[in-house]
């Protein structure tokens, strides 16, 4: 990747985008073996700069960057200068200042990441900017669908729920679009954009035409924290209508692969019986993003695409 920075992968091209997953399939092997680390970023530092809530992203970075020998450390925005009214751009610049390699970035206003990116000298990683994009997390889902699959182009995928609010589904949609997929988007018009089928998806309100014969679907969270009034009559209703349910997943293939990026609401926008299905791959989307995200690192670092060698690596005990 001749790039300083991962942004969103509306930018990235098909070749690009199969290096990031030919890598991660690379240090997926090195997550499986005992002593789980590579001297890959021995001597660099990664600021995780987290200024919205986080779970899974910000462990699964800090993972990635241990199991890469690198040199870490996390901001909190409760005690940091930002209480006292320093800028976002004076915060970032005053930590790449004591010598950060890499910034690595979630933020609650669509176009933070880019707006740093052009201010800094450090590789930055987009770990979500508003209702933009979450690259890494979209990386890690057709990762999972690939390894599950064995290909991307072909095949048919539903994401349903909240389109409006989620940054991982514009994430999916340019990823999977440019390796060749079918994808097709459902969810109520109050939560869906009004451009959407521009990013060359198909839109239905129905979840049975969405799942008709597709091979994966990939269900959204009901984003409460950012739903405005009157978006949804209630979230009772929303599971009556939109809700992945067994039923609904008969008009699916039956072997489809079910996912969630997390947190799920269960009843809500996933049944319960839906969410704990043999099917589903959601604990596997959460491994494996630990090994995307090395895979991103590892390129932005201005590495080659890695297979066998990062593999071959030499581990630290």
């Amino acid at each position: 990747m001749d790039r300083k920075d991962l942004l969103g992968l509306e930018e990235l091209t098909a070749p690009e985008l199969t290096a990031i997953l030919d890598t991660a399939e690379a240090f997926r092997g090195v997550l499986d073996r005992p002593i789980k680390k590579v001297p890959t970023l021995r001597g660099k530092t990664v600021a995780n700069l987290f200024f919205e809530p986080s779970t899974r992203t910000r462990i699964s970075f800090e993972l990635a960057e241990k199991r890469l020998s690198a040199d870490s450390i996390s901001f909190s925005t409760s005690t940091s200068s930002v209480v006292k009214g320093e800028t976002l751009k004076d915060t970032v610049q005053n930590i790449e200042a004591m010598g950060v390699d890499f910034v690595v970035m979630r933020h609650g206003a669509s176009g933070a990441t880019h707006y740093i990116a052009r201010n800094v000298r450090a590789a930055v990683v987009n770990a979500g900017d508003g209702l933009h994009e979450h690259p890494t997390q979209g990386l890690l889902d057709i990762f999972t669908i690939r390894r599950r699959l064995g290909r991307i182009e072909g095949l048919k995928v539903a994401i349903i729920g909240d389109l409006a609010h989620s940054r991982v589904a514009r994430s999916n949609i340019w990823g999977l679009i440019r390796l060749g997929a079918e994808v097709r988007v459902c969810g109520p018009s109050t939560l869906t954009p009004r451009e959407i089928e521009r990013m060359g998806v198909t839109w239905t309100w129905k979840v049975e035409d969405a799942l008709d014969d597709v091979d994966v679907v990939n269900i959204l969270r009901i984003q409460n924290e950012r739903l405005g009034a009157n978006l949804l009559p209630s979230l009772r209703e929303y599971a009556l209508y939109f809700g992945v349910t067994q039923d609904r997943l008969r008009a699916a293939k039956p072997d489809v692969v079910i996912m969630h990026p997390g947190p799920m609401n269960r009843g809500v926008e996933i049944a319960q019986d839906v969410a704990e299905d043999a099917r589903n791959v959601i604990l596997t989307q959460v491994t494996n993003g630990v090994a995307v995200r090395m895979a991103v690192l590892y390129l932005l670092n201005g590495n080659e695409p890695a297979t066998r060698e990062a593999e071959m690596a030499t581990v630290e005990g």
